[in-house]
């Protein structure tokens, strides 16, 4: 017996058993491959993707089936459909072991689709890159603002749709983007009947592919603004479309496309819990930061989708609180001047006085 290499056609290169002068020729034993996949890093966000000016999140990046011995690097997602540049990395993008990527108080600029990817070894072994996640920052005064038309954040089918950036003194360095279910950020324009022109984005006829989170993007890549807007074919939530202000009046409403007046008594939803039924509208007097959340209508014609409502804080009270701290140290200020002459007083009389 003797090891002979296979001659046949297809060029197999598989071992032969040949038994010498019989032409009798078998197949080698088998031999088992396993090729496995680069790793997965899977990426999370706590506590939420939305987000105000000032509110702390990290992001969280994880390999799936592993747990130790990994660096991580972060990136942003970018419009180019060139995978070589993707992926923009975060400046700070390498912080070590530990797979956590922490802002203490994000910033308007914080707003953009992350990613996450590890590596370990010598070689270097690298996983994929992670799923995408979205961080949305709300501000208190962004330089630009997205105005929406209807002015809500909740459409229904088949309605016209009008976006814009309202930067007067340079709205041509503006344009509307959006994220929506195709996983990365994109043009306004891409909707199917969507049409940009100059800082505004139109759409002819809204569908539920338009679903999506729509901001305002310079040409240097700075976003602002974010509005998540839905598209729904019978019900919908009418609700603000910016961060109402602390103290202000919220009022909701739920509407049905196909009755006139559309606004029928509802049950009104924050988080998924029950805070209002059967009512035509629901009104928040004066809103706090508590009343931040998820809100949603229900009747018997159908339910609406959940719209995030965004509280921030009082300009009026903030500046009130800074007056209350000059009107004290103010007041303070004869006090301590006396205290301190008298200090200054006695101190000369002690090197005055006789031994």
């Amino acid at each position: 017996m003797s090891i002979k290499p296979s001659t046949d056609s297809e060029g197999s290169g598989i071992s032969q058993l040949s038994d010498e002068g019989s032409g009798i020729s078998q197949p080698s034993d088998e031999v088992t491959l396993t090729v496995s996949d680069a790793a997965r890093a899977v990426l999370s966000v706590s506590p939420q993707k939305w987000l105000t000016e000032g509110d702390p999140v990290t992001l969280n990046c994880e390999v799936d089936g592993s747990s130790t011995g990994w660096t991580f690097s972060w990136f942003t997602e970018t419009l180019s459909l060139d995978l070589s540049d993707r992926y923009k990395p975060l400046s700070d993008s390498r912080r070590g072991a530990g797979g956590k990527y922490s802002v203490s108080s994000v910033a308007l600029n914080h707003t953009g689709v992350y990613v996450c990817r590890a590596e370990r070894g010598k070689p270097t072994y690298e996983t994929w890159y992670s799923n995408t996640q979205p961080l949305w920052v709300t501000g208190v005064s962004p330089p630009v603002s997205l105005i929406i038309s209807p002015s809500r954040t909740q459409h229904f089918t088949s309605d016209f749709l009008s976006l814009s950036c309202g930067d007067q003194s340079n709205s041509d360095r503006w344009t509307v983007r959006r994220y929506s279910d195709s996983g990365r950020p994109e043009d306004c324009s891409s909707s199917v009947s969507g049409s940009q022109t100059g800082s505004t984005c139109t759409i002819s006829s809204t569908s539920t592919l338009d679903t999506g989170v729509y901001w305002c993007q310079s040409e240097s890549g700075e976003k602002y603004n974010p509005v998540n807007i839905t598209v729904h074919s019978d019900v919908i939530l009418e609700s603000p479309v910016h961060p109402v202000t602390e103290g202000e009046t919220l009022t909701l409403r739920c509407l049905f496309k196909y009755t006139s007046p559309s606004n029928l008594r509802s049950d009104f939803y924050k988080d998924e819990s029950l805070v209002q039924n059967q009512t035509i509208e629901m009104i928040i007097p004066t809103v706090s930061k508590s009343h931040e959340g998820f809100y949603s209508c229900k009747h018997p014609r159908g339910e609406s989708l959940k719209s995030w409502i965004s509280v921030r804080g009082s300009h009026s009270e903030s500046q009130i609180s800074v007056l209350k701290i000059l009107t004290s140290v103010l007041a303070a200020c004869p006090y301590l001047i006396v205290t301190v002459v008298l200090i200054y007083k006695c101190c000369r009389m002690r090197r005055k006085k006789p031994e």
